[in-house]
């Protein structure tokens, strides 16, 4: 277990996910935006423009670092030669946090280009912590584990999701990530309560809050099915949800996730906006969690 004497130090401000092509307008004027997210994997090579335009803005704004292929809950080892370049990110970045994904996405030698889901065991929750205890050596920090957005529940399942985070997390000493957006869409597609989510949820230990848009298709028996696209603006519903969790955790920094169909950046930056405006808010009541 790594010893946590590095803490997150992200502002409590909305963050964006960063896109290539909204460079010039962030380092002109970023307006409400306080720290910024990369996907690890899109900057583990040697150099080259995105690098480069990565170190400028690594001197403005905290970045945070969100990997999207370690297969956390993969039931082979994770990649050394992955975690060997997240290693070299980190030390030339020295982000101010970095997360990855309760899923897996790899089979022996395949990769899936996919966060699959995986059953709540004590089989399952050992490989986790066994893997999250060789990243967080690997880079030398510890790390955000983040919980998915579900579209079916596991019969072998013996833990609820919450316990099962809360436990990995006091195992290995990482923070929790809290997408709100996977909060929402696991309750509409599995039948639960959001706000008893939140409520179950050990919020003393998240580091970060993540926002997002979604689909909504229908499964076969025509019931709403949600999908976690990341193409659109939040919904509705997703931002009643957000103030539910600021009213409960208090202000944590907090992204807005916008991948697919990226938007010009004045529509990005509004939603940025309406995300600190929650976070004010919060400040404003003195929210904060149970001990």
């Amino acid at each position: 277990m790594l010893d946590q004497t590095r803490r997150t130090t992200l502002p409590l401000a909305p963050g964006v996910g960063y896109k290539p092509q909204h460079y010039a307008e962030i380092m002109a004027d970023a307006g409400p935006i306080g720290w910024l997210e990369i996907h690890a994997e899109n900057y583990m090579g040697a150099g080259g423009r995105p690098v480069a335009q990565l170190r400028h803005l690594s001197e403005r704004f905290p970045i945070s670092v969100h990997g999207v292929g370690l297969s956390i809950g993969g039931e082979g080892r994770l990649d050394p030669d992955h975690l060997s370049r997240l290693r070299r990110l980190s030390d030339w970045l020295d982000p101010a946090s970095f997360s990855e994904h309760l899923a897996w996405s790899t089979h022996e030698s395949a990769f899936l280009n996919d966060l699959l889901p995986l059953p709540y065991t004590s089989d399952t929750l050992q490989r986790v912590v066994d893997h999250i205890d060789e990243l967080q050596e690997a880079i030398a920090r510890p790390m955000l584990l983040e919980n998915p957005s579900s579209y079916l529940a596991f019969a072998e399942s013996t833990w609820e999701e919450p316990d099962f985070l809360d436990e990995i997390a006091r195992r290995t000493g990482c923070g929790l990530l809290l997408d709100v957006n996977n909060v929402f869409i696991s309750a509409t597609n599995l039948g639960f309560s959001p706000q008893g989510y939140i409520d179950a949820f050990p919020l003393r230990r998240v580091g970060e809050l993540h926002l997002a848009g979604h689909d909504t298709e229908a499964d076969d028996h025509g019931r709403p099915l949600l999908i976690d696209s990341h193409g659109r603006e939040v919904d509705e519903p997703v931002w009643a949800l957000f103030d539910y969790t600021l009213a409960r955790s208090g202000p944590r920094p907090a992204l807005i996730e916008w991948d697919n169909d990226v938007p010009d950046w004045p529509v990005l930056a509004a939603e940025a906006a309406r995300a600190g405006a929650a976070l004010s808010r919060s400040v404003a009541t003195g929210d904060e969690v149970p001990a």
